[in-house]
């Protein structure tokens, strides 16, 4: 039977709250009820917002917490030419393109628009750049315009054919490749996005159960499709009820009093944080 490889990959743009703490202790039982692995990957390529010291204060939060971690922290920022290579094979099969729009540019074509196709964050991207000729696209980018790399959805679909992956609540879903749209897969400022970082982090580090909250089942299509391209396997998904306050408000970093260094210098211990985190009502 192969071994269980769960991981918790946090943000470093704030201190650790209760909900991550929540998803983290998940992850952290799922591996070691079964004598699996727990590791701690730290997302970072958001390099305007991310801080070391959050991710400090994060990894001291989780050790107070006793939710201990094997092996050594991989931090993204560390390995970006891990996606860098990624993503040049996606380039050498014509799969990702330039897009050269600013976020008023997108608006504009959207209002436009007779009807425009949603997806679960609302109106999709056009594509607006997709049928630029590869002089136009030279041509602004020795330019210099700014621009980010999409991944041409419906020829990457064409590409991979039918996937699904399975969630331990839900059972097996079949993929829907074109459910975000030709989705921005690098930024302007580092050579990868969260969706590509994330799929070649849990191969990389042969994580087998992805464990993270609900919100996020809708990137899992995207994830899919891209471990389908790259001949990944596909881990096993458990996406979690996510927790909330009395008025079904979702906790995020904005909560400071909820944070758990707030809660450790109010005099908590970590029993006293599991316990608040029963209390509180998950979102179904």
């Amino acid at each position: 039977m192969m071994s269980i490889v769960t991981r918790f990959a946090p943000s470093p743009t704030g201190e650790l709250h209760l909900g991550s703490a929540y998803s983290a202790r998940i992850a952290w039982q799922q591996a070691r009820e079964v004598g699996g692995t727990f590791l701690v990957r730290i997302e970072d390529t958001d390099i305007r917002r991310c801080r070391r010291e959050y991710e400090t204060a994060i990894l001291e939060d989780l050790r107070w917490l006793g939710l201990d971690w094997d092996g050594e922290v991989r931090r993204q920022s560390d390995h970006f030419a891990d996606y860098g290579k990624v993503l040049d094979q996606l380039d050498a099969r014509g799969l990702i393109y330039p897009c050269f729009c600013t976020r008023a540019d997108i608006a504009r074509e959207i209002a436009a628009a007779a009807s425009a196709p949603h997806g679960p964050d609302g109106p999709l991207y056009p594509g607006t750049c997709r049928s630029l000729s590869i002089e136009e696209r030279r041509h602004r980018i020795a330019a210099g315009h700014e621009l980010c790399m999409r991944l041409d959805a419906v020829r990457a679909a064409e590409q991979a054919g039918p996937y699904s992956f399975v969630d331990e609540t839900r059972g097996r879903i079949e993929g829907q490749p074109l459910l975000m749209g030709d989705f921005v897969i690098a930024r302007k400022d580092t050579p990868t996005s969260y969706h590509l970082a994330v799929t070649v982090d849990d191969h990389l580090q042969g994580v087998t159960l992805v464990t993270r909250g609900e919100d996020l089942l809708p990137s899992t299509h995207v994830h899919g499709l891209l471990q389908k391209l790259l001949g990944y396997a596909a881990p096993q998904y458990a996406h979690h009820r996510l927790l909330t306050d009395s008025d079904g408000r979702r906790f995020a970093k904005r909560d400071k009093d909820l944070t758990i260094r707030a809660l450790r210098d109010a005099g908590k211990t970590p029993d006293d944080v599991f316990a608040l985190i029963a209390a509180f009502p998950a979102k179904a």
